[in-house]
């Protein structure tokens, strides 16, 4: 079997104030997958990936990429590895062909292997013709780009992605999804990524792992996760305008816009009885789709009886 792309068991982290931030973390993202790791703010995702790309130092546990132990050999182990934080973390004034090159040097790549590589790279995302302006003059979506640019550069076979749509445009974020997709799909890149849009990670990603007060609470695959609801929400487009959302018996039926309904719908009901008594009560419905975002429902529930059990854990400690 073929080592996991992250392999970490074990991994703590103390504070010097005496604050556990992470609490025993076991984590594995096999090779090839595009995992999310989710969680509300504070809750560990950012300390356990900086544990991973050691700006973090570990109190106890393992971390690996690809076999290779991050405390023992990690000049190898970062070769394997790219990285897109969060902020901006270049040279806004140098040249935006420069500093993806200068990261082609900082990985001992070959000039005559990186001229090429720098702008395979740049046309695919959309940056080619601004390649010779400083990367101040980029917009924040284009900054955006460029850091995913220059984690790609040395050819990495695990990619963290720290929000890495934040602050971008819809249809921007549509078109890095694409770009996303393509590297863990075609090229076979390892993606592991963060992020608050809970619809990015349903649309990418085929794993999850939910992290909550310094612990993994959750580590299964997508579908697996979105099986477990007990309701889905089905948005309902009418055919004329009602003036407020109509009485359902037995459903909950909220109106989105005059000519919009939505109707939660539980395990075991059966949609034609909402068909039926709408019809009853006048209502054409023209077409009907799924809410696209069902894993924020799973989520928000998760974190509730996270919290709920760390209260439940503090008074029986208090």
């Amino acid at each position: 079997m073929a080592e996991p792309a992250l392999s970490i068991r074990g991994l703590t982290k103390v504070y010097g104030n005496g604050f556990q931030a992470l609490k025993g973390i076991d984590l594995d993202v096999a090779q090839g997958d595009f995992y999310a790791l989710l969680g509300p703010n504070g809750a560990g995702k950012s300390t356990t990936l900086g544990v991973v790309c050691s700006l973090v130092q570990k109190t106890d546990g393992k971390v690996s990429i690809f076999g290779i132990d991050i405390d023992t050999d990690f000049a190898r182990a970062k070769y394997h590895l790219g990285v897109v934080p969060q902020e901006f973390n270049f040279n806004q004034f140098e040249k935006v062909i420069d500093i993806i090159l200068a990261q082609a040097g900082y990985y001992g790549m070959p000039r005559r292997e990186a001229l090429p590589r720098a702008e395979q790279l740049l046309r695919d995302l959309g940056l080619w013709d601004k390649r010779n302006g400083s990367a101040r003059m980029l917009s924040g979506g284009m900054k955006r780009r460029l850091m995913i640019a220059r984690a790609l550069m040395h050819r990495p076979r695990l990619l963290i992605l720290d929000e890495p749509t934040a602050g971008v445009d819809i249809e921007l974020r549509r078109n890095m999804w694409e770009y996303m997709r393509y590297i863990n799909e075609v090229e076979g890149t390892t993606i592991i990524l963060t992020t608050h849009y809970l619809e990015e990670a349903e649309s990418l990603c085929r794993h999850v792992g939910i992290i909550n007060h310094g612990r993994i609470v959750r580590d299964t695959s997508v579908r697996d996760l979105l099986a477990e609801l007990n309701t889905e929400t089905f948005l309902f487009d009418l055919a004329h305008p009602v003036e407020q959302a109509p009485h359902v018996e037995g459903f909950e039926v909220r109106q989105v816009d005059e000519a919009q309904l939505s109707v939660m719908v539980h395990r075991g009901q059966r949609l034609n009885d909402v068909f039926e008594a709408l019809g009853e009560q006048g209502i054409e419905v023209m077409s009907m789709r799924n809410r696209a975002n069902r894993l924020e429902e799973m989520f928000v529930s998760m974190v509730e009886e996270g919290q709920d059990a760390t209260d439940q854990d503090t008074e029986v400690r208090g």
